[in-house]
């Protein structure tokens, strides 16, 4: 049911995936060389703002008795949080500014204000995740587990209240989802897991949650209630209510990247002699971006363009939105989908999967090769050899957007004619 075959189900031949490989190459040679000046002012003053933010929510939250001062500082710090856990934290350790060789803004050294130790996500997210993308029983992101996200994963009694449970409970409490995911629990309960690295990575995430909950519960209230205006219990409150906004903001962002409709998950067998060029596909094909202005861009640090993040996880994230223009044009060139839209509707077809999947296949309408969350190469199984490479009319390339488009499109015509 996902992708097994990427040349097949992209309609491009080898010669043509080699050369979009190639102009995705140049694009990355082009931003390396002409880093500078300006990229470095960028991570710098955003380090500086945030932590400015933070300060000022400190200082609010001197007079949280008064309920008004409780939220303008509960806010302030959620944003300050969502800077440092998206923009900075999440960038910086996918070493976007290792270049610069500054040892205080380096993918080495950077620990974020998150309850997961920083080395524990450089594997899990850096590794795991940008180098098998949404590849089935490879990359744990897909669904983190516990929630179904693709008909290829097996439906149990458990996902008809668990799908939508333990998707708003991951929701609020997303740091920790984080944090533990690379604990692997689901091999630790069944017995599978190395014992000796497992208590490692145990002691170590035990570390870092302490001191976060020590900070944000203990240090921090305690430090607050010596002002008159202010109790540990209402800055204890205001620091939970930023970390669940910081929570929630975070997993939106990261759901609407690789699991609204388009976003296409695949099979290990892609990654099977996989080249250069069907890297590129396959994350081009396996995330999704959504509509942003300047704010909404830097407040989902950058991830509004997911798919470029996808395509150079490890450039500077200032610079995706002109990446994107590139982009974009090559989609158009391979006649390729470039899956983008309008924040809440992206987001809001992610709990839709995650509904709609909670139910037995037997309920669902679309077919498993064509449905909006999961398709596969199969789906095209009705096209003949008319469906060449170049469209006669145009002289354009046929690829992956005319070839849904077109079997689309015949269907319709059947069912016109049926009724």
């Amino acid at each position: 049911m996902a992708v097994t075959d990427v040349p097949e189900f992209v309609h491009l031949t080898e010669a043509d995936i080699e050369a979009l490989g190639n102009e995705l190459d140049a694009i990355r040679q082009d931003i390396e060389e002409s880093r500078g000046v300006r990229d470095a002012r960028y991570i710098r003053r955003t380090i500086a703002a945030q932590r400015a933010l933070e300060v000022a929510g400190r200082l609010l939250l001197l007079r949280s008795s008064k309920r008004s001062f409780w939220w303008a500082g509960a806010s302030t710090l959620g944003v300050a949080k969502i800077v440092e856990n998206m923009e900075i934290g999440h960038n910086v350790m996918h070493g976007q500014w290792d270049w610069m060789n500054d040892p205080e803004i380096h993918s080495s050294t950077w620990e974020w204000d998150m309850s997961g130790a920083s080395k524990h996500w450089r594997f899990t997210h850096n590794f795991m995740h940008h180098k098998y993308t949404n590849i089935l029983g490879m990359d744990d992101d897909v669904g983190y587990g516990v929630i179904r996200v693709t008909r290829d994963a097996k439906w149990r009694p458990f996902n008809l209240y668990g799908n939508l449970l333990f998707n708003t409970l991951l929701a609020i409490g997303f740091e920790w989802g984080v944090g533990l995911q690379h604990l692997e629990l689901g091999k630790i309960f069944k017995g599978r897991d190395d014992r000796k690295a497992t208590m490692v990575r145990v002691r170590e995430f035990g570390v870092k949650a302490a001191q976060q909950l020590t900070k944000d519960y203990v240090a921090y209230p305690a430090i607050t209630s010596l002002s008159p205006g202010a109790t540990f219990k209402s800055t204890l409150r205001a620091n939970a209510v930023a970390n669940v906004i910081r929570n929630v903001w975070s997993n939106a962002v990261i759901f609407c990247g690789h699991f609204p409709d388009g976003a296409e998950k695949f099979t290990k067998t892609d990654m099977v002699g996989e080249s250069r060029g069907q890297w590129y596909l396959r994350q081009m094909l396996g995330s999704a971006n959504f509509n942003s202005g300047p704010v909404l861009r830097f407040m989902s640090g950058n991830l509004s363009h997911q798919i470029e993040h996808h395509l150079f996880p490890d450039l500077p994230s200032n610079r995706y939105a002109e990446i994107s223009i590139r982009v974009r044009a090559l989609c158009e060139k391979y006649d390729l989908p470039y899956t983008t839209g309008p924040f809440l509707v992206q987001y809001a077809k992610t709990w839709r999967t995650i509904a709609k999947l909670s139910l037995p296949d037997k309920f669902l309408q679309d077919t498993s090769d064509d449905a909006p969350e999961t398709r596969s190469e199969r789906m095209f199984v009705e096209l003949d050899e008319s469906f060449g490479a170049v469209d006669p009319a145009t002289g354009n390339k046929r690829g992956l957007k005319t070839a849904i488009r077109t079997v689309r499109s015949r269907r319709a015509a059947k069912r016109m004619a049926a009724a």
